[in-house]
């Protein structure tokens, strides 16, 4: 594999968390993370780190999550009121880095942080439970809509990150689609199914992704 330096892009911070209680229903939840040095990571993860909800948190594609930095702007920007809560780690992400985000990172993206090795497996699906962490109704929503999920990256090489390790690009695939693109796509109305099909084709997208977007191309096929 090729290895690209990301010029200037290094581990920023890292972040991992306990269950904690979300207000005001009392929901157990992993999103609120404290900040860490370094992290031992094999392939669930960070080593010590807790998803609340195993259905959509955590697992071997969605063992790390990542949000940019300048989609804390764009969130503060809408929401001024948030500024200075809406911050780094914030949304539950376990890494932060300047210069990578939903437009630049793409699935299938390999890279390498310290001694890790990770793979772009999908977004994140924003939910209900970012609404309560800052209690604004509807946030949840325009990150959906303005395509500023964040991604998960699923463990090729279980090893060791320290915040400052340079992060290297190692892979990237032919027509591969952006997070910001997938998500366009995947939440289109109704997309052309051969739009869908090169979303479904996208090399690592995670298989549960696929599947769905498989059974979706099927249903338009059968109602054009």
């Amino acid at each position: 594999m090729e290895s690209l330096l990301l010029q200037g892009t290094v581990v920023e911070a890292l972040y991992a968390g306990k269950l904690q209680t979300l207000m005001p229903e009392g929901q157990q939840t992993g999103i609120f993370k404290d900040p860490i040095s370094s992290a031992e990571i094999n392939e669930l993860g960070i080593v010590g780190d807790i998803q609340a909800d195993k259905r959509v948190h955590g697992g071997i594609d969605k063992a790390l999550h990542q949000y940019a930095l300048s989609s804390y702007q764009s969130i503060t920007q809408h929401y001024p009121d948030l500024s200075g809560i809406a911050v780094a780690g914030s949304i539950g992400e376990n890494i932060s880095s300047q210069s990578l985000d939903d437009t630049n990172v793409h699935i299938g993206d390999i890279y390498e942080m310290g001694s890790v090795i990770v793979q772009v497996s999908q977004p994140r699906s924003p939910c209900w439970k970012i609404n309560h962490r800052f209690d604004t109704h509807l946030l949840s929503q325009f990150i959906a809509e303005h395509y500023i999920t964040g991604w998960y990256y699923r463990v090729l090489r279980s090893g060791k990150i320290h915040v400052g390790d340079p992060i290297k690009r190692l892979e990237r695939f032919d027509q591969s689609l952006s997070i910001a693109e997938f998500n366009r796509i995947v939440t289109s109305h109704r997309p052309l199914p051969e739009v869908l099909a090169q979303a479904a084709q996208c090399s690592g997208l995670a298989i549960d992704w696929k599947n769905r977007l498989d059974h979706r191309i099927e249903y338009l096929n059968k109602n054009l």
